[in-house]
């Protein structure tokens, strides 16, 4: 399929061919027909492509701080190569379109292949779209017109707000195509529309449209005239500019006691003294309605209650095309261009250099090809594949933050692997990861990675509800496979992955968790320096983890699994291989009480005892200052004393004399990836299963322990 991307770190603009996606559970899968440029969003994210990367960082100051508590906690390098990552990944332009439903995923009910819809899905051939971001067409509605659709509910979300009267005076400042859109939704309902813009030919239209009067220039004393000295009841900022002069002319044009509502992007320097007098409401609106941003509503479906939240996105979403079936609001006015999406560069030279009228600007589709899951990665800039005759396909399911920084530069670096594909659910982070990272295919169908005979080994980078599955499809598909941590999120899954391996035997796959830390040199010193030491160790583990918010997918147990479960973890596996023996029982508490935050989990001790009779002590903490160093080690037996500092440096302590050691952070990242690619040579060996699986073990007891107060044994 063709779909428009935005490199931001370049301002490249491409109409790329990609692998139509998968529909995925709770979504809806659409073959688009028609979507709408929309201008003003669409520019803004141009125009910030364009910028330079201290630009950018102006832009987002919010950002600019994350970056420099990154800096102080993992240092510049890793700091640098991780938002170089992130800015090369492309984005997706668009978000209001219209099309064929051609499957739904588990969990959809009110959807049917077949069914037209209008979606927020992006300039694309097929998309997958929450079913709560997709709204079914009326008979009478048109592909194009319907594409207008998430932007009209834009517009008619800012009217819900502004709570407008049946002949009360509402001012529209800024005529684009929210801005039209609302006029005509204001004239339907029964409300006196003036408008302002500086384009004459924009004014001329909204009073084509059902404006009382429009034109460029207009002030606050005109909107006294034309209300009998009143001033407008409600007023409707759709403009888009960094200029504060649209917020000034809302104060002084709304009347006493009135209401202003921002619906686009303006300076917002608000003077108290105009609100302060006329006691004037001012209401910013968030998008398409309630429900916009809240992972519960659009990612797992979970409704608003139809009495207590009687608009959400969906049903204004719903509302517009109902309109548009009954003919009260007609679209065809807006349009000014039309162009198929293998020429819709032109629409947006036409945005950028502003020197022709345009309004609303429809891409057009192609009727759907059968359904392409695999695509060949372009070659690498080199000209050479990576790892190009080696011995093991490699696939890599998953191309997030961490692949792109981490996993695929170090999977590169490993001479004895080849990397053959590269799946991801989207496409897009697929395609770009395989060119980048030397992939021969990109694909958003994982049996491509699970059913190739050329591909022996799986690594497993998504999202962490994915990863018992996958890595149990690997183990009994007869694949090696390395996953990021958490090996799964389920004792169930454990025990199922346990009898797939113990079912295959001598043939049973390697299998490899990306404990990394028992890899770092900090780690190995330790152990080595505590190598023949008779007594029991006792362990202490700090993590100073910083507080992410509670609807944080990894706080969600069904998918992320809690931190404890996807992140302790990291501290457990450590412990246990700096014993050199497994936990046989732990036991965990958290912080609680009246003043205790919404999460709590992430603010726990968790102690273990291992079986040669060992402690360690696991603090994970997350209410601390993310600027200070984030995690320390400390070991103590056998007369004997070692500190890891943030896997910098580490101190060596016996018979009263202290060696001290380090240099760059290294958590072995590499050196993990480098042993599991020794392993499948035959020249080195994995993690031992009983250790993955008793650590696995140990972080879903953990959390079990929190529950229910009490020490959890092993078995």
């Amino acid at each position: 399929m063709k779909q428009i991307l935005q490199n931001i770190s370049n301002g490249r603009r491409s109409i790329a061919s990609l692998p139509d996606p998968m529909v995925q559970p709770g979504q809806v899968l659409i073959a688009n027909a028609a979507s709408l440029i929309s201008a003003g969003t669409e520019k803004m994210v141009m125009d910030l492509a364009g910028k330079s990367l201290i630009a950018k960082a102006r832009e987002r100051p919010d950002h600019v701080r994350r970056v420099l508590e990154k800096v102080r906690s993992e240092g510049l390098f890793e700091t640098l190569k991780q938002v170089r990552a992130k800015l090369d990944e492309p984005m997706k332009l668009g978000y209001s379109s219209a099309g064929t439903v051609l499957a739904c995923g588990a969990g959809v009910q009110d959807f049917k292949p077949g069914d037209r819809v209008a979606s927020n899905g992006p300039h694309a051939g097929v998309v997958s779209v929450p079913r709560h971001l997709v709204a079914r067409m009326p008979d009478s509605v048109g592909f194009e017109a319907a594409s207008f659709t998430v932007v009209a509910s834009i517009a008619l979300q800012g009217l819900r707000l502004a709570q407008p009267q049946i002949g009360e005076t509402v001012l529209v400042l800024g005529l684009g195509l929210v801005g039209q859109l609302a006029v005509r939704l204001l004239a339907a309902s029964g409300v006196r529309v003036l408008g302002t813009d500086p384009d004459e030919a924009k004014c001329r239209l909204a009073v084509e449209l059902g404006a009382f009067h429009a034109a460029p220039g207009l002030g606050a004393a005109d909107v006294e005239a034309l209300t009998g000295g009143w001033g407008a009841d409600k007023v409707l900022i759709c403009a888009s500019t960094p200029s504060q002069q649209p917020v000034t002319l809302a104060a002084d044009a709304v009347r006493k006691k009135g209401r202003i509502v921002l619906v686009g992007v303006v300076g917002l320097e608000l003077d108290r003294r105009p609100f302060y007098f006329k006691e004037a409401e001012f209401v910013v609106s968030c998008s398409y309605g309630p429900g916009r941003y809240d992972a519960a509503y659009e990612e797992k479906g979970q409704d608003y209650p139809y009495p207590y939240v009687r608009f959400t996105e969906q049903r204004n979403m719903q509302a517009v095309l109902d309109l548009m079936g009954s003919g009260r609001l007609d679209v065809a006015p807006l349009v000014t261009h039309r162009f198929a999406i293998e020429d819709a560069e032109q629409a947006y030279r036409i945005i950028e250099e502003g020197r022709e009228r345009y309004l609303g600007m429809v891409l057009g589709y192609p009727p759907l090809a059968p359904l392409r899951r695999v695509a060949v990665a372009p070659a690498p800039a080199a000209g050479t594949r990576a790892g190009a005759g080696a011995s093991v396909g490699v696939a890599v399911l998953g191309a997030g933050s961490f692949a792109r920084s981490v996993l695929v530069p170090a999977l590169r670096r490993q001479p004895g692997l080849r990397l053959h594909t590269l799946c991801s659910a989207g496409g897009v982070s697929a395609l770009n990861l395989a060119e980048k990272g030397g992939f021969e295919f990109a694909t958003t169908d994982e049996d491509a990675a699970f059913d190739s005979p050329e591909v022996g080994a799986v690594v497993v980078l998504t999202r962490h509800s994915e990863h018992g599955r996958q890595v149990l499809r690997a183990v009994r598909a007869g694949k090696h496979v390395f996953t990021e941590k958490p090996l799964c999120l389920t004792v169930d899954e454990l025990d199922a992955i346990e009898a797939a391996l113990l079912e295959k035997g001598a043939q049973a796959p390697l299998v490899s968790v990306g404990f990394n830390r028992r890899h770092a040199p900090a780690a190995l010193a330790v152990k080595g320096f505590f190598a023949g030491a008779q007594a029991p160790l006792a362990v202490s583990v700090r993590f100073n983890a910083g507080a992410i918010p509670p609807d944080h997918w990894t706080q969600d147990e069904a998918i992320g699994g809690g931190r404890l479960v996807g992140e302790a973890c990291h501290a457990i596996d450590l412990a246990t291989f700096l014993h050199g023996s497994p936990p046989v029982r732990v036991f965990a508490e958290s912080i609680g009480g009246s003043a205790a935050p919404a999460a709590t989990d992430d603010q726990c001790f968790i102690t273990l005892r291992h079986a040669d009779g060992g402690i360690s002590n696991v603090a994970y903490l997350a209410g601390g200052d993310k600027s200070f160093p984030k995690e320390r080690v400390e070991v103590i037996g056998a007369g004997r004393v070692a500190v890891i500092d943030d896997f910098r440096a580490w101190t060596l302590t016996r018979g009263g004399r202290t060696s001290r050691h380090g240099g760059r952070q290294d958590k072995g990242h590499l050196a993990g990836v480098a042993a599991f690619a020794r392993a499948l040579a035959g020249r080195g060996e994995t993690t031992p299963w009983q250790d993955l699986r008793a650590v696995t073990l140990a972080a879903l007891l953990a959390v079990r322990s929190l529950r229910e107060g009490q020490p959890m044994d092993l078995g």
